[in-house]
């Protein structure tokens, strides 16, 4: 393999993999060609978390440059070049600051294409490891403020439909930001006029939210009924069942699931009590929880939840594009990332059969992990 030329077995567009090569100059995908007897590795694209906290023992949410760098490192040792980081709700002040740090620290790192703003508007009693204290009404003006700071990087708004001036927050700002169902008490109606006003995503699906009844199919019942929504599923394989996992794929089909990690700052680091948003999270091998038991956040990469639900029984092709061009789509970045096209950034895995990371490529710079 040359600094400009990836031989293997390509992932595709249509999701079969194709022997071949992958011309890289600078940052981009220059030229793709059909080649026979090429190495025996897999080259996939590379992932993009949407939603995620932190990892390798910081938090996005410390709002520092060395953390966001740190951060960034890790995820793209670990295959994922494109990150959205997820805040978390705090008080404005802390959140501004984010922001603006963020947008300071963007030329440093390419990979970083969006801010989660996950809180403050969420619902008290569905807040998870949440900070109550910070919780608020949807506020417009506040919610620009924030984006200003952040200098237009923020992707995704977490929003809980039931509480007064949501709605109105998603119909006012839908063409500015995706607004995505959390952290909510909502039924199936309430969401589903959410879902009709602009809302597109939806967080954590089966976290945080109304339990999905024959009777009462709540939040992801509107979610499967509009089919523009994307559902993210967290693939630690502790948040959800690996049973409902295979009947998230079935029910959802393979365009609309975003695999996400919600992986906190003890990814990639020993035992032990660590932060989420200010409040302490103890975390036994892939289980971080609040003192009180609360799950908070997990412990796993991207990566590892996309080889994660492949071991439950997911296609390859269904898990790999869950974590790599419905993310991108979903965040509407799809022109750039999610897939190997010419033209789009050159962020790609190299990987054996057994998924085993052999180098990252991302915007054109060529990691080796052997």
């Amino acid at each position: 393999m040359s600094n400009n030329c990836l031989s293997g077995k390509i992932f595709t567009e249509d999701g079969t993999f194709q022997e071949g090569v992958v011309t890289i100059e600078n940052e981009r995908i220059t030229r793709l060609e059909k080649k026979q007897d090429v190495p025996d590795y897999y080259i996939l694209p590379g992932l993009v978390d949407v939603h995620f906290h932190g990892c390798a023992g910081h938090d996005f949410c410390e709002g520092t440059k060395e953390a966001m760098i740190a951060i960034a490192e890790y995820e793209e040792r670990h295959g994922i070049t494109s990150i959205c980081p997820a805040t978390m709700t705090l008080a404005a002040e802390v959140l501004l600051n984010i922001c603006e740090q963020a947008a300071s620290v963007k030329k440093e790192i390419p990979s970083l294409v969006g801010i989660n703003l996950e809180g403050p508007f969420l619902s008290y009693r569905k807040k998870g490891a949440q900070n109550g204290t910070y919780l608020q009404k949807p506020d417009i003006n506040f919610l620009y403020e924030l984006q200003k700071k952040a200098q237009g990087l923020i992707k995704l708004v977490a929003i809980a439909p039931e509480i007064e001036g949501a709605m109105a927050c998603i119909e006012k700002c839908k063409n500015d930001f995706h607004f995505s169902i959390a952290h909510t008490e909502a039924d199936y109606e309430e969401t589903s006029l959410a879902l009709k006003a602009g809302a597109d995503h939806v967080t954590h699906l089966f976290n945080a939210m109304p339990v999905f009844g024959h009777r009462t199919p709540s939040v992801v019942g509107a979610a499967f009924d509009n089919e523009k929504t994307y559902v993210e599923v967290i693939g630690d394989g502790v948040h959800i069942h690996s049973s409902m996992i295979r009947s998230i794929f079935k029910l959802f089909g393979e365009n609309r699931v975003v695999l996400i990690s919600d992986s906190m700052m003890a990814t990639g680091m020993q035992d032990g009590m660590y932060l989420l948003g200010g409040q302490d999270v103890i975390v036994k091998g892939n289980l971080a929880t609040l003192v009180d038991g609360t799950i908070a956040g997990s412990a796993t990469n991207l990566y590892d939840c996309m080889v994660n639900v492949i071991s439950m029984g997911i296609s390859p092709k269904m898990a790999i594009e869950a974590a790599t061009i419905n993310p991108a789509k979903s965040i509407g970045l799809d022109k750039e990332i999610g897939s190997i096209q010419v033209g789009k950034y050159a962020d790609l895995l190299i990987v054996d059969k057994n998924y085993k990371l052999i180098k990252v490529v991302s915007k054109g710079k060529i990691i080796d992990l052997e």
